[in-house]
Formats: structure tokens, sequence, C-alpha cells
């Protein structure tokens, strides 16, 4: 990857034209530098953190996608204030769930995987196509998921084509299936999406696909340990984006802050949630 002494040019590869795919070129001149590539001990399991809990649904405008704020690893809370949800391009999405520093690292690739595609193409890459290639990159770490360092993304984006929303979702495969109103991802998923199935409705506006999110996000707290609910102590709140014909952009943390306060306030008198 480094030119010879003396020479003080780039490799002849750098110059040359080839994929518009970042991945592919780092996999042919230095694969190593891969995620999926990497020699780990023959440990059958490795103990790193681990974040959940990801929600996304479509509204009358895109898709918002929040993801609360904590890492666990084994009964230990690694971190409270970690952020699941990342902008990934102009118009796309991506929530984590699994071993978050290897879901991170997939993240940074993936956005440079885009933006490289871009300035090599000058034109944004399809929805679909920006599916398929976080697909391809999560089979390429099957072998780390069977050592137990497992990533599932949730991915959504605004498909400027058919001028609508639409949310992927993964298994350890790369196996990709697209979610025609709501999705949920991480341990807390199931009482997630049960919250969601009951609050949903077709047409919802900003707001109100907010709230939904964290009523969901409140309930998977409520019976999964590993999801971190609101945190009125040291004021943390999930982290919520949504994307759109506008683009992809984060909820401000104050108008998060306000809605949480107002699912806590109206569950005061039964914490339990039922209405």
């Amino acid at each position: 990857m480094t030119a010879s002494p003396g020479q003080g040019r780039l490799p002849a590869a750098y110059l040359t034209a080839g994929s518009s795919s970042f991945t592919e070129f780092v996999g042919a001149q230095a694969p190593e530098l891969l995620p999926g590539r990497r020699a780990l001990p023959s440990t059958p399991m490795v103990e790193a953190p681990h974040g959940t809990t990801i929600v996304a649904l479509r509204d009358g405008t895109g898709v918002l996608v929040a993801g609360d704020r904590r890492a666990t690893m084994g009964h230990v809370i690694a971190n409270r204030d970690m952020e699941k949800v990342f902008a990934t391009d102009e118009f796309s999405l991506v929530g984590i769930a699994g071993t978050a520093g290897v879901a991170i690292e997939m993240v940074k690739l993936f956005q440079v995987e885009l933006e490289h595609y871009e300035k090599i193409e000058g034109v944004l890459m399809s929805l679909e196509g920006k599916a398929n290639r976080l697909s391809a990159m999560i089979r390429g770490n099957l072998g780390l998921a069977m050592q137990g360092l497992t990533v599932v993304p949730l991915f959504a984006g605004y498909d400027l084509a058919r001028g609508t929303g639409r949310i992927f979702s993964y298994d350890l495969t790369g196996g990709m299936y697209e979610e025609r109103e709501h999705h949920s991802i991480g341990s807390g998923s199931h009482f997630a999406r049960g919250a969601v199935k009951k609050l949903w409705r077709p047409g919802l506006d900003p707001q109100e696909s907010l709230r939904v999110a964290v009523e969901a996000l409140y309930d998977a707290a409520d019976d999964d340990s590993a999801t971190g609910g609101p945190d009125v102590q040291r004021r943390l709140w999930p982290t919520v984006a949504r994307v759109d014909a506008e683009g992809a952009r984060f909820v401000p943390e104050a108008e998060v802050e306000q809605v949480v306060t107002d699912v806590v306030a109206a569950r005061a008198g039964n914490p339990g949630g039922a209405r």
C-alpha cells in the first residue's frame, strides 16, 4: 500500500481507473484492513459491548429511526450514552445492533463507500444499491459473527425515484428484506415491535411518529434489561433521526426531551402503559 523507498510516488493501483466501490479496492489491495478479513483467536466467543434497541417507522413524509443509548457487556452496563443511529449519506440512515465496535467500524466503512461512489460516478447511488452494498458488508462479516461478533443493522432511506421512504432489515448472512411499515432490531425489539404495532397508523405526521418511537423504546426498556430507558437524572434521551425529501437529519435533543417528558408524565399514574 506504500510507495517503494526513494520513488516518492503512489503505487500504480492508485492511479489506475477501476471500480467505483471503495470496499472492492481495499479488498484487492489490502484485504487485511477490512473488518471481515481479520484473523481472530480461536476462542469461540469474544466478550464485547453490545448495543440495542433500534426502531424505524414510516410516516406521511419519510422514515424515522430511533435508538436507545445503552450498551451492555454481559450483565454490566458498558456505556450509557452510546450513539446507535448514523446518517450514512444525504438521504439514508442506519441504526446498529450487535457488537458495538464492529458495527461502528462497518458504518464508517459504509459511509466512505457511498461517498467514494458519489465522487467516482458523479451521482448518488440508488437506495436499493446502498441497501445491497450494506448487505454485502454484513455477509463479509459472517466469519466474525460465527465467533459472537454479530452486526445486524437497520437501514432506512428516502427513495428519490419513488418519492417515498423505505426500510430494509438484514440477517447475519447478509439476507436483505424490505419492511413495508415499521421494524425493530436488538434485544428489546420484540417488545418495541409490539408497541409500534398498537400505535402506528398510515400517514402519521413527524411529531406523531416521534411519539410512537419514544413509546416503543420506553416499552422495550421496561421489559429488556439491555435497553436503556429515559434517563431523566443524566438527561440522556434516545437518538432520533428522520429522512425524507429534504434529506437525512437528526431531531433536535430539546424536541426529543419534550416528548420523553410527556410520555414519562403520562405514565406516572399507570406505569404499565395500558390506556
